[in-house]
């Protein structure tokens, strides 16, 4: 391809001008500097057939060289510029290549801001963002195996050291199994909830909801929770903000899984907080806690898949890393953005809907 369309170009834009220049000259000479010639022959009387024909054959002769040497020139210098303006289309075929076979690690070299730089420029951006999908598939991939590995290693232990009869066939020894078993269960809802999470676009059931009411059914949901653990809840609801056009349901498990995560990382006498206001981009909803500082180097993953600050910690609690990516998604599919800021004194995650 690369000598194919390097040539079609030479050959496309240098040869019909020269030949066209070539052709006009010859004409002008032909017709017109040697008519002139003939009548200056003439005056000073001297033989204008010979040397009329001596003057066109050198005229020609020059004009044949000149013309080649001209050509040779122009596509040189056409095969040179040509080159270097197609470099990064040739590195875009070869990249491909490497992408193809699973290397997502080259890129473009953009050095000019012409289209053909805003192409490449437009090509990198594609392999980042193939590389980051093919990174966290992996990532899932090997996080999804820790967490399958735990309880099943725990299930099998209990199972040997009963048949080997280790341990008796206690009510306790069934608890922790049922433990285990509950824990698989979690994970299967937790993935199949961020498999509908990532459809949640296509199916979205859009109907002026309350905002406030939605809020208010989760937290009565989880006021038994928050009673084991002396945790207070303090309301900030702006007026003006109730009223929201979104999917009831979806946004029900959105803001579910924040108080569920707030709940889980409060410390027993603590708060929590929950406020709305109206911001430029929609109606903003914040679910503030009290506890560890997230450290700064994590706060931008929080959302991603399986991604969690300290594994042992949020494993003690039963999570998977999956709540705050199905909040992500949901809330995404309804045009709105999340984020979420951390500090000395509490951990603040938002998501904003579309007014």
């Amino acid at each position: 391809m690369r000598k194919h369309l390097l040539w079609k170009l030479l050959v496309g834009n240098v040869l019909p001008v020269i030949v066209a220049i070539v052709l006009l000259v010859w004409f002008a000479i032909d017709h017109l500097a040697a008519g002139y010639f003939s009548v200056l022959m003439k005056q000073y009387h001297i033989d204008p057939v010979d040397s009329h024909r001596m003057f066109l054959t050198a005229i020609h002769h020059y004009l044949i060289w000149a013309s080649l040497a001209a050509l040779a020139l122009a596509l040189l210098l056409n095969y040179l510029w040509t080159r270097r303006i197609l470099r990064p289309l040739f590195q875009m075929t070869n990249i491909t290549r490497l992408v193809a076979k699973g290397n997502y690690t080259q890129r473009v070299d953009v050095d000019s801001a012409d289209e053909v730089g805003q192409l490449a420029h437009s090509f990198n951006q594609m392999a980042d963002s193939l590389e980051k999908i093919e990174r966290l598939r992996k990532n899932m991939v090997a996080d999804l195996a820790h967490e399958l590995r735990t309880p099943l290693t725990n299930l099998r232990g209990c199972m040997e050291a009963m048949g080997d009869g280790v341990i008796p066939a206690s009510r306790e020894t069934f608890a922790t199994v049922e433990n285990e078993f509950m824990r698989l269960t979690c994970l299967v809802e937790d993935l199949q909830q961020l498999a509908r999470a990532d459809a949640a676009k296509a199916f979205l059931d859009r109907k002026e909801v309350s905002l406030h009411l939605l809020l208010s059914q989760i937290v009565g949901l989880y006021k038994h929770n928050f009673q084991e653990k002396g945790i207070a809840v303090i309301w900030h609801l702006e007026p003006g903000t109730e009223m929201v056009s979104a999917d009831g349901d979806k946004l029900l498990q959105a803001i579910r899984n924040l108080v569920d995560n707030a709940w889980k990382y409060s410390p027993a006498g603590g708060d929590i907080t929950i406020s709305t206001s109206r911001t430029g981009d929609g109606i903003k909803t914040v679910v503030a806690n009290r506890g560890e500082r997230i450290n700064e180097l994590n706060l931008p993953f929080i959302f991603e898949r399986f991604f969690r600050a300290d594994r042992s910690r949020s494993r003690a609690v039963g999570g998977a890393g999956i709540g705050l990516a199905i909040v992500k998604e949901l809330v995404e599919a309804h045009g709105g953005q999340v984020g979420a800021e951390s500090d000395d004194t509490s951990t603040r995650v938002w998501f904003t809907l579309p007014a």
